[in-house]
């Protein structure tokens, strides 16, 4: 089966592991992610030393399963719409966690609406590293903010990326990708240099999709009583204040649409870090802007969701369409050669 042939299968999956992600969500037990990760932390313990080459090693034989794998299907599938759509389906349904993600950012809002403190700071664990026990709800509201921005690329805008561009081993290999910098990628005495290699081919996949994501936010800045233009100019102003490469995008835009200042004094494992302060001065986040930012979020998933679909189902039509016309001239030469013997 030719690449324009199996464009419509891959747009199709896609489109159902988004409304699977949107209707089920992650599996209580079992979730693949959890497996792999289970898989990985054993390697780990393994191979673990410290320093870059072993920790490149590590990398690796941990990302190669899921890329093979997602090789192997794609291969076996290649004659099988049916089967290429659901693979697809299910690969992308166990990258995603919008749903999760989004769920997880209105559970803050209800916890800080019921100024339960104690249950927003257990609940910001879900979404972030960050040491919760002194923060207060304004805290809280910022921290919720930050994440839900940076991981609606990591949840949502970057798995249907690579969903569209690569197909099932490319969201299974971002998938795996970004856990490991979730477990490894931390600049700790014990991962500086074993997790080097992890959090920056990290940072390379979620290059383009952290951009995509801040354009997204832009986009749709509206449809939480932002500009667009506004949303433009934080983000091109103070994208590159965050120390991340990546996260700056998604913060700078986030901060830009929901109109607020983020950024400030954060503390991880009791290590403080001061953040430059990136958005609108002196307007901190509070509780509705939590609320806020869930729907942001969600809109900025559907925009990704549209373009994964819309992109190989395109291509694919494109391809075709000068195939035909090929196939056609070719046909046309034919007759013409053969008229004139």
């Amino acid at each position: 089966m030719t690449l324009h042939a199996l464009a419509p299968a891959r747009a199709a999956g896609i489109a159902l592991g988004v409304l699977a992600d949107a209707m089920v969500g992650d599996p209580r037990h079992g979730h693949p992610v959890a497996v792999f990760g289970r898989w990985a932390g054993t390697l780990e313990r393994l191979g673990y030393a410290p320093s870059r080459s072993r920790g490149a090693g590590y990398l690796t034989a941990a990302v190669s399963g899921p890329v093979l794998l997602g090789l192997v299907v794609e291969r076996a599938t290649a004659r099988h719409q049916v089967a290429r759509v659901l693979t697809t389906a299910l690969a992308t349904w166990v990258a995603l966690g919008g749903s999760s993600l989004v769920g997880e950012g209105l559970a803050m809002a209800r916890a800080l609406e019921r100024d339960d403190l104690p249950a927003a700071r257990q609940r910001l664990t879900h979404l972030c590293a960050r040491d919760p026990a002194d923060l207060s709800a304004s805290d809280l509201a910022r921290a919720t903010v930050e994440s839900m921005a940076e991981n609606t690329s990591d949840a949502m805008v970057a798995p249907l990326f690579w969903a569209a561009l690569a197909g099932v081993p490319g969201v299974l290999g971002y998938r795996a990708v970004n856990t490991l910098d979730a477990m490894v990628g931390y600049r700790s005495p014990r991962y500086l240099k074993f997790g080097w290699a992890s959090a920056r081919l990290d940072d390379l996949v979620n290059l383009a999709p952290a951009r995509l994501t801040g354009l997204l936010t832009v986009v749709l800045a509206p449809s939480v009583g932002g500009s667009s233009a506004g949303a433009w100019r934080i983000w091109r102003r103070d994208a590159g204040r965050h120390p991340s490469p990546n996260a700056g995008h998604c913060e700078a835009s986030a901060a830009g649409a929901l109109g607020l200042e983020l950024g400030g004094t954060n503390s991880y494992a009791g290590q403080t870090e001061n953040r430059p302060l990136i958005g609108a001065p002196g307007r901190l986040p509070d509780i509705t802007d939590v609320r806020r930012a869930a729907r942001l979020s969600r809109y900025v998933g559907l925009g990704a969701a549209v373009l994964a679909i819309a992109v190989p189902a395109v291509t694919g039509s494109v391809r075709r369409r000068s195939t035909g016309q090929k196939i056609t001239r070719q046909k046309s030469g034919l007759r013409r050669t053969g008229g004139g013997r």
